[in-house]
């Protein structure tokens, strides 16, 4: 039987099955009047042979609903509070998209409908093909990749096309150079796409080595990836240098768009030199992220690449009649030389619709505002902050920042880890740690635009007096958190061994909803 207690905090309590008891139920169904049909005739041999009925809870709706709202208050999300992860740009997310996605016309729409039938969703990507690419300074645009990792291979693949188009289909060429900054998705990226990964150190102020760049190109090389701003929150200041090296011996260079929103409506990749790019949807453009939901990494490109995105894309055709006006006649194309599909149907669409209702509601000033305050933001909270916490690359920044928690630990023994747990008791999601790798405990900060300033005092004022904490009484923080539903875990053995599954007890489990007493 579950304690008071049990009903009003946020932790760890029963679980649904421990819940069940027999004959409790969601429903009274009236006695169905169709015959029943055999499982193994229906499904062969994907049908169970077990006659004993599914081990499901046998609860009530009032259960199962304080069930899924107790698990909901055991999240944090960026609702409820600020969502600081350094290269993840936690922004919040608009109402009015989700408002968008769900219209009938749009949520109800089927991928096999013919075009005839689905002009309004593809006008609307046709328009996010377009505005993605001028937004970023490319000619062309794919919107069929999932997620950022996705979007790198796609790319990365859309390159090694072109340089097999312009051999003959005799050399795609062998490696591709990243920086030690770069995204842990970049080299497995790489791997995948089937090149050589070529790994160039960064200099003393976390830039790139133009002359370590210099020295690992060659013609094997088929591109240069790059994240600009760079991983630790800088801008790069020689990038037409860099690319124009990269360019001398043939290769492509590729921007990874994971930092795009610092430099949002004030700068375009495409103008820098880049050849392809791949945006997150869901940082830049603010659509839902994380939490294994849908994603979007659409892939623009040079007029070069162009032939060979993944395809299908929408093209505008010629005008038709409709009612008293001409309209544009929209299709699905593929690419001349396109590598073809790298996903199911056309991309995830309900993202589309989101990231097209942000672009919208925004407009051009309120996209480039999007990427200044980032950068004021991120700059105001490094200020704040710089004299009780060293600054890696002391600088201004772009939309993130990093601090290096090496004196801390050498001094009191407190990690960067600790300092980590120990916000959660103040009500905030703590920053990335321990990446980018070359900076010693690391934390990575990046407090999006859409943080207002209160909070970002609030964050200083708990970050100040954690400082205060660790000089006064280290031990404090390595028991840290104290206030979370789940304490400090064993995250190794989280990572390795997860405890997913309910298991029924030995001697059989609790009655099922679906047994024959509770039909």
């Amino acid at each position: 039987m579950a304690k008071t207690t049990d009903l009003i905090n946020r932790g760890p309590r029963a679980t649904i099955y421990d819940l069940s008891a027999p004959g409790r139920r969601c429903l009274t169904a009236p006695a169905t009047d169709i015959p029943a049909l055999d499982a193994l005739l229906l499904f062969g041999d994907y049908a169970s042979t077990d006659d004993q009925a599914p081990q499901l809870p046998a609860v009530t709706e009032v259960d199962i609903m304080r069930h899924y709202a107790h698990l909901a208050s055991m999240n944090f999300a960026v609702d409820i509070g600020m969502y600081p992860l350094g290269s993840c740009t936690m922004k919040y997310n608009p109402r009015v998209n989700e408002d968008a996605c769900r219209l009938p016309g749009f949520a109800n729409l089927h991928p096999y409908q013919p075009p005839e039938s689905a002009q309004g969703a593809l006008r609307l990507m046709y328009e996010l093909q377009e505005d993605l690419a001028k937004l970023s300074g490319f000619a062309a645009t794919s919107l069929q990749p999932s997620a950022g990792a996705h979007g790198e291979y796609a790319a990365l693949m859309t390159i090694r096309a072109a340089h097999l188009a312009a051999s003959g289909g005799k050399n795609a060429r062998s490696k591709v150079i990243i920086p030690d900054t770069a995204h842990g998705t970049n080299p497995a990226t790489v791997t995948m796409a089937g090149y050589e990964t070529v790994t160039v150190a960064s200099n003393a102020e976390g830039l790139i080595d133009l002359d370590a760049l210099r020295e690992a190109l060659d013609e094997d090389v088929a591109a240069f990836m790059l994240t600009n701003p760079n991983t630790v929150g800088i801008f790069e200041p020689r990038i037409l240098e860099v690319l124009e090296a990269v360019h001398a011996v043939g290769a492509y260079a590729y921007c990874d768009g994971a930092n795009l929103n610092a430099i949002l409506g004030v700068a375009r990749p495409g103008d820098m030199g880049f050849d392809a790019l791949h945006i997150n949807l869901h940082k830049t453009f603010s659509t839902p992220h994380g939490g294994g939901g849908p994603g979007a990494g659409p892939i623009c490109v040079s007029e070069e690449l162009s032939a060979f995105l993944p395809g299908p894309i929408v093209e505008k055709g010629e005008c038709v009649q409709s009612g008293d006006s001409d309209e544009a006649f929209y299709t699905l194309a593929v690419p001349e030389h396109s590598i073809g599909r790298v996903r199911s149907f056309y991309g995830n669409f309900g993202v589309m619709v989101r990231a097209w209702t942000y672009i919208r509601a925004l407009g051009a000033e309120g996209l480039r505002a999007v990427g200044q305050q980032s950068v004021l933001s991120a700059n105001y909270l490094r200020k704040c902050l710089e004299e009780r916490y060293q600054v890696a690359y002391d600088r201004i920044c772009m939309h993130e920042f990093v601090l290096t928690g090496a004196p801390i630990r050498d001094t009191y023994g407190v990690r960067t880890l600790d300092i980590a747990k120990r916000l959660l008791d103040y009500g905030f999601h703590p920053p990335t740690v321990y990446f980018p790798l070359l900076v010693d405990e690391a934390m990575m900060i990046e407090p999006t635009e859409t943080e207002p300033l209160h909070d970002l005092d609030a964050f200083v004022e708990a970050m100040l007096t954690i400082a205060d904490e660790i000089e006064r009484d280290p031990d404090l923080l390595h028991d840290a958190p104290y206030t979370t539903p789940v304490r400090r875990l064993d995250e190794a053995v989280a990572a390795r061994t997860p405890d997913l599954r309910w298991t029924p007890p030995e001697g059989g489990g609790e009655e099922s909803n679906t047994s024959a007493d509770s039909d």
